[in-house]
């Protein structure tokens, strides 16, 4: 039988190679909005992390989210993501 290829995304923190379905997608919608996509279909330009605060917190310091998104993610979006993967 022939096995599924699993797709593999790169974590915006630590940078490792992960499957796909231990990372958490933060995406960027067309009207400019940020935030964090559990299900992994939200419409628009997403960037993954794992899921935890640690690599949450070392994306923000490398800024990586700027340079996958364009912009900064402001205070208030990262409160909330925080607030999210806490809950996981």
């Amino acid at each position: 039988m022939k096995q599924r290829k699993i797709p593999m995304r790169q974590c915006c923190g630590c940078l490792e190679m992960k499957p796909k379905g231990e990372l958490v997608r933060v995406v960027k919608s067309p009207e400019g909005d940020i935030s964090l996509d559990l299900v992994g279909r939200k419409n628009g330009r997403g960037a993954y992390i794992c899921k935890n605060l640690d690599c949450f917190a070392l994306a923000v310091k490398k800024k990586a989210f700027f340079r996958a998104f364009g912009e900064n993610i402001s205070d208030e979006v990262k409160q909330s993501i925080e607030g999210e993967l806490k809950g996981e």
